[in-house]
C-alpha cells in the first residue's frame, strides 16, 4: 500500500513539472513574440549619408526672381523635399559637379522626383541675370529653378543658411570668380533644414536621403 502511495504521488509530481515546465515555454515565447513585435512595428532611426540637422525652427523663408520676372518663394514647395543650393554660372568646377549629381539623383528617384524640387540661387547677381539662370540649370534637368535677385536679396537669402561667398580674381577669359560654400541644404516637406550634403557626395547617398524624407 505505501509502494502505490509513494508511486502514485511521483507520478502527480511529474505531472507538475511537466505543465510547470510548459507554462514557462509558453510564457518565453509570448515575451519573445511581443518582443519581436514591438522591434518590427518600432520607427526605425534613418541613418542619413548628409549631416543630419535637428532644426526647431522652419527654414528661413524667402523669395527671389526666376525666368520671366517670376518670383519664387521657398513656402511655394511645402509638401515637396528641396534641395538649395547656392552657386554661379561661371563656376569652372564645383557648381557643374554638383547639377550633375543632382540631376542624377533625380534620374536616379524615378517617380518620386516630381515630389522634389532643386533651387539653385546665384551669388554672383551682377552677371546672373534672372533668365540666365534658368536657362543655366535647365541644361542639367528642366524641373531645375533658377533664382537671382539684387545684391542685397541674395545676401539675405545666403546669411540664414551660413552660405559664405566672395569674389577674387580670375583669369582674361573668365573675369573674376566666386568663392563659395560648396553644400546643398535639404529642406524637408515640411519646411525644415533637415540635412546638408557637403560637396562632393554621390548621386546615390543623395537619392537615398531624399527618398527616406519623402517616405516619412
Amino acid at each position: 500500500m505505501a509502494q502505490t502511495t509513494s508511486t502514485t504521488t511521483g507520478s502527480t509530481t511529474a505531472r507538475r513539472w511537466q505543465i510547470f515546465g510548459l507554462a514557462f515555454l509558453g510564457g518565453l515565447l509570448l515575451i519573445g513574440g511581443l518582443a519581436l513585435a514591438t522591434w518590427l512595428l518600432a520607427p526605425r532611426q534613418i541613418e542619413f549619408h548628409g549631416t543630419v540637422v535637428d532644426s526647431t525652427r522652419p527654414a528661413a523663408d524667402f523669395t527671389l526672381t526666376t525666368a520671366g520676372g517670376r518670383r519664387v518663394s521657398l513656402g511655394d514647395f511645402r509638401g515637396k523635399v528641396v534641395l538649395l543650393f547656392f552657386g554661379f554660372r561661371f563656376c569652372p568646377d564645383i557648381c557643374p559637379t554638383t547639377l550633375f549629381e543632382m540631376k542624377q539623383m533625380m534620374q536616379a528617384l524615378g517617380p518620386d522626383a516630381d515630389r522634389v524640387q532643386v533651387l539653385m540661387v546665384t551669388i554672383d547677381p551682377e552677371r546672373d541675370t534672372p533668365d540666365l539662370m534658368q536657362e543655366h540649370v535647365s541644361r542639367y534637368d528642366p524641373r531645375f529653378i533658377g533664382l537671382s535677385g539684387t545684391p542685397e536679396e541674395i545676401a539675405a537669402v545666403a546669411t540664414p543658411y551660413g552660405i559664405y561667398y566672395a569674389r577674387e580674381p580670375g583669369s582674361a577669359n573668365t573675369g573674376y570668380l566666386m568663392t563659395h560654400t560648396a553644400s546643398i541644404t535639404v529642406v524637408d516637406k515640411k519646411g525644415y533644414v533637415r540635412v546638408i550634403f557637403p560637396f562632393g557626395i554621390s548621386s546615390a547617398d543623395m537619392a537615398a536621403d531624399v527618398k527616406a524624407l519623402l517616405d516619412e
